[in-house]
Order: structure tokens, then C-alpha cells, then sequence
């Protein structure tokens, strides 16, 4: 098993170590990585096909449609794509099949990065969370345009901070979520605003069973691509 993991973008997030601990992660599941700090690791479509699992590790960076296609081609033909926080759907603000393909896009976290909020697991009996007790976490807490076709695994109720949001009312807003695109598997968790918080305790637990969701659809869907040529469209807008 073969992993890819690219960091870089804000220095805030702490790209470097969460790309160490994504690695730290991986290798104790048998897999080998391969660790960029640079997106130029994109560029090589057929290399990108060669992985079974893609992690970014990169936020408010810019993203060149070619590689966004190319990133897009390998997931579709079964590489997974998992990541965290700011590092995979607040990576590339101005790329949109980017956010089409991870499912959700950054837009705010009132309060900030002190804010104590709940996680709560919507679907306890799924693998990826199951025995992953509800629990609360003081860090910033996303807010996310998101897409109705994930299959959310855990929400945070908004809001907890006073804001111009207030006024809408409660919001059960997802946290975690597993999707598809094309034959490949897509994970994101919305923790990890810096590495400790993801570094331990179920938020580790989280990710952790993620990004071995992630890898693990590379295999199966070796025997289906020949349903990529009912998906195979070339979007000039993308």
C-alpha cells in the first residue's frame, strides 16, 4: 500500500507536522509514503494512479486546474483522498472541482480558535466511528458549505458563538464525512485546527480509520472501470 501526502500553504496549521503524523499514521498500517512539500507531485497523472491514498495537507494555497485533473482522474479510478481541517476543504478556494470532488468548502469559524464545542456522532454503528463516544473539543469549529450527497458520520450544532449567523437558528453541521467520487473513496474530518488536536483521543481515532477507509477502495475498483466510461466527460469549466 502506498500513500501520498503533500503539505504546505499556511503556517498556521501546522502543515508539516500533520503531514508527519498523517505519515506516522500510515506507516503503522503497513503502508509506505511518500512526503512533498510541494504540489509539483501533482503534475505526473499517471504516478498519481500508481497510490492507493492521496492526502493533502495544504490550506488557502492556489490549485491549477491541471492538477486539480489530475488529482480528480486518480480518485475517480479508485485512489482514495482523505484529509483534515483547513488542509483538504479550505486548500484551494478558487479551484471548484476541488470542492466538487472533496464535498464541502471553508467559509467561517466564529469564535475563533477558542471556542468549546460538541461532536456528535450521527451514525454510531458505522465502522468509522463506531465505539467513538460523542466529545467535546476546544478549537475552532468549521463552518461549511457542504455538499448533500456526503454521508455525514459526525455534526457540531451551530451556533455557539453570537454572530450575523445567529439569527438562522440552530444548524447541525457536519464534521466528518465519507463520498464517492468516481470509483474512489473520499474522506474528510474537519478537526485539526493545530496537530495536537488531532494528535490523540477520538479525534485521532477519527482520522485514523479515515484514511485506512480511503486507501482500502484502490483494490475493488481494479475490476469496475469499465464504468468510468459512463462518467468520462470532459468539462471545460473544470
Amino acid at each position: 500500500m502506498k500513500a501520498l501526502i503533500t503539505w504546505g500553504g499556511w503556517d498556521g496549521h501546522e502543515p508539516n507536522l500533520v503531514a508527519a503524523q498523517v505519515s506516522e499514521m500510515l506507516q503503522g498500517h503497513g503502508y509506505s509514503t511518500e512526503v512533498f512539500d510541494t504540489l509539483d507531485c501533482l503534475d505526473d497523472p499517471e504516478k498519481l494512479d500508481s497510490f492507493d491514498l492521496i492526502v493533502p495537507v495544504w490550506t488557502m494555497s492556489e490549485l491549477t486546474k491541471q492538477r486539480a485533473r489530475n488529482v480528480s482522474y486518480a480518485v475517480a479510478r479508485g485512489t482514495g483522498l482523505a484529509g483534515c481541517h483547513g488542509g483538504m476543504c479550505d486548500a484551494f478556494r478558487s479551484n471548484v472541482l476541488w470542492q466538487f470532488m472533496t464535498g464541502a468548502n471553508w467559509v467561517a469559524h466564529p469564535g475563533g480558535d477558542d471556542v468549546s464545542y460538541m461532536v456528535k456522532m450521527t451514525n454510531p454503528s458505522h465502522p468509522l466511528v463506531a465505539e467513538i463516544p460523542d466529545f467535546e473539543v476546544k478549537s475552532e469549529q468549521y463552518y461549511l458549505h457542504v455538499d448533500p450527497a456526503n454521508h455525514v458520520l459526525a455534526t457540531t450544532r451551530f451556533p455557539i458563538v453570537s454572530w450575523y449567523h445567529s439569527p438562522n437558528g440552530a444548524v447541525d453541521m457536519p464534521v466528518a464525512w465519507t463520498r464517492s467520487w468516481g470509483l474512489g473513496r473520499v474522506y474528510y474530518c474537519a478537526l485539526g485546527h493545530n496537530q495536537n488536536v488531532i494528535a490523540s483521543g477520538p479525534a485521532y481515532d477519527m482520522i485514523d480509520r479515515g484514511l485506512i477507509w480511503a486507501g482500502q477502495g484502490k483494490a475493488p475498483a481494479q475490476g469496475n472501470l469499465h464504468k468510468l466510461k459512463e462518467w468520462d466527460n470532459d468539462f471545460s469549466n473544470f
